[in-house]
């Protein structure tokens, strides 16, 4: 091969030769790496740590089963929010440590998706509360 032929993808990546039960095998691996990683992030263990409280909380306070599945899955979504900001940001990081605009708008809008999800929880979590005890 000449430097302009680009490599086939399983020379690059050989996740992307591997099929079946052997592909899904690896992919949970590098998941698993993916949440270790978020446990080191400060953020991701602090949602982590209440999702351990409001998980159990939402079986609790859900009376029917979607709005269990709505209250568990507000909070599932915040911890994949911020899994994907974290993302982001290491990424940005690995680019380069100076400052850059582009790469401040990159980590503004990842903080900002953390926040709306953030919002979206706690106001799924108040309407339940308030339906529980108050109505």
């Amino acid at each position: 091969m000449n430097s302009q032929t680009p490599l086939p993808d399983a020379a690059v990546n050989p996740q992307k030769s591997r099929t079946g039960l052997s592909r899904i095998w690896h992919a949970t691996g590098y998941s698993i790496e993916g949440l270790k990683a978020g446990w080191g992030e400060t953020a991701f263990r602090q949602e982590a740590i209440a999702a351990a409280v409001l998980l159990p909380a939402s079986f609790w306070l859900g009376r029917h089963w979607t709005e269990t599945a709505l209250l568990a899955g507000a909070v599932l979504f915040v911890m994949i929010v911020e899994l994907l900001n974290t993302g982001i940001e290491t990424a940005i990081d690995r680019i380069g440590p100076e400052w850059h605009d582009l790469s401040k708008r990159a980590k503004d809008m990842g903080s900002a998706a953390v926040l709306l999800s953030l919002l979206l929880a706690g106001g799924i979590w108040l309407a339940a509360l308030y339906a529980r005890f108050f109505t």
